[in-house]
């Protein structure tokens, strides 16, 4: 019963800032890459950014400088930290993660519910 739950959505107004969280929970072996999408109403579901099991980091262009990614790996939380928002950040927001249940020899893809986020004034 692995599960990934993100919080952290809502109304911020254009060069706002808003932090991302995404806990993964339930009987857990490993978490390898994590990630950050972004799906806008009728748009494909997009990378954000992506953080390893290492910390190494890939940003999407259009939020370079903008989005920090991080986890705490203690915690199980990936974070996405996001400033100067721009109301075409606006999107529903998917946590991603590759994660190993216990028991099981291979990692899968798991996805949180999504958060939404508007960038609006």
């Amino acid at each position: 019963q692995v599960q990934l739950v993100e919080s952290g959505g809502g109304l911020v107004q254009p060069g706002g800032s808003l932090r991302l969280s995404c806990a993964a929970s339930g009987s857990i072996f490993s978490i390898s890459v994590m990630g950050w999408y972004q799906q806008a109403p009728g748009k494909e579901r997009e990378l954000v950014a992506t953080v390893t099991s290492g910390d190494s980091t890939n940003y999407a262009d259009s939020v370079k400088g903008r989005f920090t990614i991080s986890r705490d790996n203690a915690k199980n939380t990936m974070y996405l930290q996001m400033n100067s928002l721009k109301p075409e950040d606006t999107a529903v927001y998917y946590c991603n993660a590759h994660m190993r249940p216990m028991g099981h020899l291979y990692e899968y893809p798991y996805w949180g519910q999504g958060t939404q986020v508007t960038v609006s004034s």
